[in-house]
């Protein structure tokens, strides 16, 4: 079953990518107390990801502080070191990364997708939301092969 507005993240395990090295968090402890604008890839360094989406965050990540987001989460069935490196190379220092390398996060908000003919196996689908302390306040699941409902910029229009 797929989560929906007004659903609490699951609690599963997760993996802060920090200069330090990897960190687990469950996700349940993560997104308490605290307003968090997260979206979620695919995967690091793929063509849409890299190009448009992750820049959109950097590019408005002031814009979603100063509307009331305490905290801008990236999410992708990559390890911590790929989304370390990734938000080292591309991000910034306003964007958190949590590695979610089993899939497991994917999978209990039932938002995988099968990129097996990409050579990517169990994936994560294009999607942001809104978690205001645990809870889904807004969630925009792209299309397949889609780029436009999960922007910051769409996020910036909710606020």
């Amino acid at each position: 079953m797929t989560i929906k507005v007004g659903d609490r993240i699951p609690d599963v395990q997760l993996t802060l990518a920090t200069p330090e090295g990897p960190v687990p968090v469950k996700s349940g402890d993560y997104f308490a107390g605290k307003k968090i604008a997260l979206f979620a890839v695919p995967g690091a360094y793929t063509p849409t990801c890299s190009a448009r989406h992750l820049p959109s965050y950097v590019e408005k990540a002031g814009d979603l502080k100063a509307k009331g987001v305490d905290e801008i989460v990236g999410t992708s069935v990559n390890d911590a070191f790929v989304m370390g490196a990734w938000n080292k190379d591309q991000g910034s220092q306003d964007i958190t990364m949590l590695a979610d390398g089993n899939g497991d996060f994917a999978e209990a908000l039932g938002l995988t997708m099968d990129g097996s003919k990409f050579g990517m196996g169990k994936r994560s689908q294009r999607y942001s939301m809104i978690v205001n302390d645990g809870v889904v306040e807004q969630l925009n699941v792209e299309a397949p092969g889609e780029y436009a409902a999960s922007s910051a910029e769409t996020m910036l229009g909710q606020l």
